[in-house]
């Protein structure tokens, strides 16, 4: 087996560094796959679909993303990507245009590309296919919760923001921060 170094920017190891967002410093620790099936059954849970335009590159095999939302902090860390991973950045000023990894198998299902020319920097326009995903969100009178998102890592939600699962897999389970989520999705059907 091949040692492959990690890459990170400087940044990026300074944020690796630091603790992932805490709702409070006894957030509660949940599963999240069963939460939303009680939503489901308490028919809390609408349609959306994301159709907000992204841009992505290729990720460097080894690169760890760190999602970072403007105001809150660090979202979540990505694993080392691999061959076919793509880094998305959303087009969202009031997040900071946050950026996360997308696995290969993940991301041709959700992404066209747009037919435009990558930047300077490799950045290049995708379209979302308008796939509909389940969403719930979290309540005002519910207190922040941690939960482990499909690729492994820990993940904050609170109060606000919408836990959105795939309608194929529901252990495709994962936050969009309440401001990204307004930003980049569609509410199709209301809870």
């Amino acid at each position: 087996m091949l040692n492959r170094p990690v890459l990170l920017s400087l940044s990026a190891l300074f944020l690796c560094s630091l603790p992932l967002v805490s709702t409070s410093a006894l957030a509660e620790t949940v599963d999240a796959v069963a939460l939303f099936a009680k939503a489901k059954a308490d028919g809390q849970v609408g349609l959306a679909r994301k159709t907000k335009p992204v841009d992505a590159r290729a990720a460097q095999p080894g690169e760890i993303v760190v999602t970072m939302i403007k105001g809150e902090g660090v979202e979540t860390r990505s694993k080392p990507a691999e061959m076919g991973d793509f880094v998305v950045r959303n087009r969202c000023p009031d997040t900071g245009n946050e950026e996360y990894l997308v696995k290969a198998t993940k991301f041709a299902p959700r992404y066209a590309d747009a037919g435009k020319s990558p930047d300077s920097q490799g950045w290049k326009e995708y379209l979302p296919k308008g796939k509909d995903v389940y969403f719930w969100i979290v309540p005002a009178a519910r207190s922040g919760f941690d939960f482990v998102a499909p690729w492994g890592e820990a993940m904050v939600a609170k109060s606000g923001d919408a836990l959105v699962q795939s309608m194929d897999d529901e252990k495709d389970t994962y936050r969009v921060a309440a401001s990204s989520f307004g930003c980049t999705y569609e509410v199709i059907k209301a809870p």
